[in-house]
């Protein structure tokens, strides 16, 4: 709980920081900080899957004395807290990596509170103190596989990686079949935080399209295209002659 308490904190701090506005210093804000807000829970749970691993192999060896009484009934007001948690972040952990990381924290705690239930009804049961450290077990590796796909989600982020959903080759022919364009380069498309993919190219421009004003119909087509086909709205595009790009000092595919 006190994990869960951090995170949720982590996460409430992040997203403030994220709501300021952007300065000259900083011309998209503070909106990583959700995604550094992610490794960080990230790399807490799996901290905490490792401990509780760790402790379930211990208890293996050498198990302790179990009061059975004390453990249903923490786990059963654990199991309704992080039930209504759940419900409560559930609707944003799709949309933004900082909320679905204190998402995660919830669940592993939901999903610890029962397995601890059913252990300590089997315990009452029976008498198979094993139960406990199984419980444990299964609550660890549980935590694992949700836990790395959001660590590997943020650092995707962070390396601006490619937007998941975006592909770049689709990009580019979308780009090609554009009336007027005859080549695009330099293309890249990364994220700056959750739900915000950004896009930049250079596009290269029949001259005549250039020589008649039709620049602004070019971007705005350009603009309409992206948006619509890959919910890409934030767009940078460099126009350019069809001789300009013998002039560019660095060029990448």
């Amino acid at each position: 709980m006190l994990t869960d308490a951090a995170g949720v904190g982590l996460a409430l701090l992040a997203a403030w920081f994220a709501s300021r506005p952007a300065t000259p210093e900083r011309t998209f804000g503070y909106q990583r900080s959700e995604v550094l807000a992610a490794v960080v829970n990230a790399l807490l749970l799996f901290g905490v899957a490792g401990f509780v691993l760790v402790e379930a192999v211990r208890r293996f060896t050498s198990p302790p004395e179990v009061a059975t009484g004390l453990m249903l009934g923490v786990a059963v007001v654990g199991l309704v807290a992080n039930t209504i948690s759940l419900l409560v972040l559930r609707g944003g952990q799709q949309e933004s990596l900082n909320v679905r990381g204190a998402y995660l924290e919830v669940l592993g705690d939901l999903l610890g509170s029962a397995a601890v239930i059913v252990a300590a009804i089997v315990i009452a049961l029976t008498g198979y103190t094993q139960a406990d450290p199984i419980a444990s077990a299964l609550i660890g590796l549980m935590i694992l596989p949700r836990t790395w796909g959001l660590l590997r989600e943020a650092v995707d982020v962070l390396l601006e990686a490619t937007p998941r959903g975006v592909d770049l080759t689709q990009v580019r022919q979308h780009l090609l079949d554009t009336p007027g364009v005859i080549d695009a380069h330099d293309l890249h498309a990364w994220t700056i935080t959750s739900g915000l993919p950004v896009l930049s190219v250079h596009v290269v421009v029949a001259q005549d399209v250039l020589a008649d004003g039709g620049g602004g119909r070019v971007l705005d087509s350009l603009g309409v295209c992206l948006a619509g086909h890959f919910d890409v709205e934030h767009c940078t595009f460099q126009l350019e002659e069809p001789t300009h790009q013998g002039h560019e000092h660095a060029h990448h595919d």
